[in-house]
């Protein structure tokens, strides 16, 4: 069987450095080309040494020359969006990791690959611990009435509160088939955070920190804590191995790793 050509979009970036380490050393996968604005020519050396990669500032140059099965995007919405305009047509499935897009983007994403017959993965969090406490969160949530949300992250972090605190929120109301409730308060205070669904989403954004979060629920007499922490970047690629391999499988958009996990 042939390996799945992949080629990374945001390659010079945290995550993206770390992806291009990742599918270097599976077997089944071969890197065939980066993307990003910040490449130093038209090779990028490969992290082990072993060889160089294309190279490129246009996604367009790298799926036309190159022919990757899948991107792999952790770069900018905006980016993102151009390049989702672009791959789909050209039969090329896409696995997004990028921060910050809107309902609007993720729905035009799904349309694209339905239209084109390939897939995409788009997920806010590509951790399998976070996403097992996104989903004991939800199994939780129908036993408690209060609910609040801590997330912490580096101070680069270009949202917040994030992607992944608020799909825990709707998750949880989504279960507990209602929104939660709040404590009173006589008047609004902005230091107590953004409510979402009556969950109460607090962000920290620190150096120092990269991804933590930690959901709070309580009720009479009793609290439950669930928290996530990341020690480095590498948490991430398990997830992002797994999208890869899956979305040359699937047609249309597949949202949230726990899909991919069967949860």
């Amino acid at each position: 069987m042939s390996p799945i050509k992949v080629a990374v979009q945001g390659a010079m970036g945290r995550v993206g450095q770390e992806v291009v380490k990742a599918v270097s050393r599976e077997p089944d996968m071969q890197l065939v080309g980066a993307v990003d604005i910040k490449v130093p020519g038209a090779f990028l050396t490969l992290p082990d040494g072993s060889g160089t990669v294309p190279a490129s500032a246009k996604v367009e140059e790298i799926i036309t020359k190159y022919q990757p099965d899948v991107l792999v995007d952790f770069s900018s919405a905006p980016a993102t969006m151009t390049a989702a305009r672009i791959v789909f047509k050209s039969k090329v499935g896409m696995v997004v990791g990028t921060t910050g897009l809107t309902k609007e983007n993720i729905e035009e994403i799904g349309k694209l690959a339905a239209e084109n017959g390939v897939g995409a993965v788009v997920a806010p969090n590509f951790a399998l611990g976070a996403v097992l406490m996104m989903h004991l969160a939800k199994l939780a949530a129908k036993y408690f009435d209060y609910a609040e949300i801590i997330e912490l992250h580096h101070h680069l972090k270009a949202d917040a509160p994030s992607g992944t605190a608020l799909l825990t929120a709707r998750q949880m109301a989504v279960a507990r088939g209602k929104p939660f409730a709040r404590p009173p308060e006589k008047e609004a205070f902005a230091s107590r955070g953004q409510s979402l669904e009556g969950v109460t989403i607090h962000s920290v954004r620190l150096p120092g920190l990269m991804a933590h979060q930690e959901v709070l629920l309580g009720t009479s007499g009793q609290t439950l804590s669930i928290r996530h922490d990341t020690i480095n970047r590498e948490c991430y690629m398990p997830g992002v191995l797994l999208a890869i391999r899956e979305v040359v499988k699937r047609k249309g958009l597949t949202y949230g790793l726990d899909t991919l996990l069967g949860l």
